[in-house]
């Protein structure tokens, strides 16, 4: 065991599993945060599974307290939850705006204000969440999503002002679209041929939470594959 600790919220994901793994293999003591059980069952030996819906504001905290207690403070968090729905801008309705807003954003405040007290007190620490090109650049078709995940990217940007002088950093990645089992169901293979994969996405994960980029934060790194 390391005395690095990594925490990956969606773990149980495909994009969260990856990272999982390569900072595993990066020499953290890893530990995997999901509320898919199932999912987290898929990680390797030596990967920690810690159960819980980190999604609801309720949790996070708890689940920090007990990684704290029992693995150690946290050097690393990576979110990697978030959802997606399809739907253009006038048909959007609010159940649609707030479930992408409370998911893919909401989740990302909850985490961050669960770890950084235990990141203040050693005055240090890496946090990446999971963006999308869609926060920044318009597509049609997808109103809410874009919206949640341009408001994660702010978060990311305001968090960095407010955390980069106590010695955190945080920053984002932003990629167009992720080859997953998901996305092959329903999205066209030539399509998928330029998305990016869940391991290409977990080494520039790995490199933002590493010593070497010790100078980036508050960047919204763009990945928009091949």
């Amino acid at each position: 065991m390391s005395d690095r600790v990594a925490v990956v919220a969606g773990a149980g994901g495909p994009v969260g599993r990856a990272v999982a793994v390569r900072l595993a293999g990066a020499g953290f003591t890893v530990v995997g945060v999901d509320r898919n059980e199932d999912g987290l069952r898929e990680l390797p030996d030596g990967i920690r599974q810690l159960p819980g819906d980190a999604t609801d504001p309720t949790v996070p905290k708890a689940l920090l307290e007990r990684i704290v207690a029992e693995v150690g403070v946290p050097d690393v968090l990576v979110n990697t939850i978030g959802t997606f729905a399809m739907g253009d801008a006038l048909a959007a309705t609010p159940d649609e705006l707030r479930l992408m807003t409370d998911v893919n954003a909401g989740t990302a405040l909850w985490l961050t204000q669960a770890v950084v007290p235990h990141m203040r007190q050693r005055g240090s620490g890496a946090i990446v969440h999971v963006s999308a090109r869609q926060a920044t650049e318009p597509v049609e078709g997808v109103v809410a999503y874009s919206l949640s995940k341009a408001a994660l990217t702010q978060l990311v940007r305001v968090l960095d002002v407010e955390l980069r002088p106590q010695g955190i950093r945080v920053n984002a990645v932003a990629p167009e679209l992720i080859d997953t089992p998901r996305n092959r169901q329903f999205l066209p293979a030539d399509l998928l041929d330029h998305a990016v994969t869940p391991d290409a996405l977990a080494e520039v994960i790995a490199f933002l939470v590493s010593d070497a980029a010790a100078p980036v934060s508050g960047a919204v790194l763009p990945i928009h594959g091949s």
